[in-house]
């Protein structure tokens, strides 16, 4: 007995001290149609659910995400909610503060950077809390402030990026040098108008879309998401092989998305494919095992 509890122990020590503050750099593809010749091979760094507030915030590898981030020196930085956590109206000031200088290294790099929100911003703990919207309006402003960009439920035509390629660059019409980027808002604010989002994307135009919850990849119509990114699930904290990801399909998933990495059919719509960041905080509890934060880099290609 004791020593089972002494394994138990050092199982909780090693989940709470030892591998949240990593940050696992994973290194992925993300083909998508159409892609200009100006954006093929240039990439894009992801990382989600910061969350400030959570007791015993795992802000050292948020800031390590950020300092990995600028190393890279992506195309661009996405952001996929849940910045603060569990705010009020006595907190909200000081946890947007921490948030912006965790990002500060972002800002200072001029490494354009784009964000959704996600359901902690409206300090919701599940699905039937009531949202309090003007705690996302003050993370919104908030990131406003600094030049990272809100993107919930909107699109943005991103022209070749700075460092492109010169002849991929000239190979390219104005029209055809255009990457659109879409953000989709949170579904757990009931948020998450993902047709509106596409609104503004021309038929057959390239385009990334990122969300925070997975769930909402399903109302993507077919072939309208052959790149998709979202956060959320932190990969439950804890990840046994096999039945981690059986849980969060059936019990913690409205539309059975996966846990994390690329999610495989029949999640979402023939033609669309979804890829799921661990994040880099907590939720709840402050233990990570076997789900080590995440920071992810997609190279872009030219989907064949």
């Amino acid at each position: 007995m004791l020593f089972a509890l002494k394994i138990f122990a050092a199982i909780v020590f090693y989940g709470a001290a030892i591998e949240p503050r990593f940050v696992d750099r994973l290194d992925e593809r993300g083909a998508i149609p159409n892609l200009p010749a100006s954006w093929e091979h240039q990439q894009v760094a992801v990382f989600a659910d910061i969350q400030v507030g959570m007791w015993w915030a795992n802000t050292d590898a948020a800031r390590r995400a950020v300092e990995r981030a600028v190393d890279v020196h992506p195309a661009m930085v996405l952001l996929a909610g849940d910045f603060v956590y569990n705010p009020t109206d006595a907190n909200i000031q000081g946890q947007i503060e921490t948030v912006l200088s965790i990002l500060q290294p972002l800002v200072d790099s001029k490494i354009p950077t784009y964000a959704v929100l996600g359901n902690h911003d409206y300090n919701l703990m599940n699905e039937h809390s009531d949202q309090e919207n003007r705690f996302a309006r003050r993370v919104r402003v908030g990131l406003d402030s600094v030049g990272i960009r809100l993107l919930d439920n909107r699109s943005i035509a991103l022209s070749a990026p700075r460092g492109a390629d010169s002849l991929a660059v000239r190979g390219d019409s104005v029209a055809a040098a255009v990457l659109y980027l879409v953000g989709v808002g949170d579904k757990w604010a009931k948020n998450d108008h993902v047709d509106r989002a596409l609104s503004q994307v021309p038929a057959n135009a390239p385009r990334l879309i990122f969300m925070h919850d997975p769930d909402s990849f399903v109302k993507i119509p077919a072939n309208q998401g052959p790149l998709v990114i979202a956060a959320h699930t932190h990969a439950m904290q804890i990840v046994v092989p096999w039945v981690s990801d059986w849980a969060w399909r059936h019990y913690f998933s409205d539309s059975g998305s996966g846990l994390e990495g690329w999610v495989d059919a029949p999640h979402g719509q023939p033609g669309n494919r979804i890829y799921v960041n661990r994040g880099v905080g907590f939720s709840l509890f402050p233990v990570r095992i076997n789900a080590v934060p995440e920071l992810t880099v997609f190279t872009l290609e030219r989907a064949k």
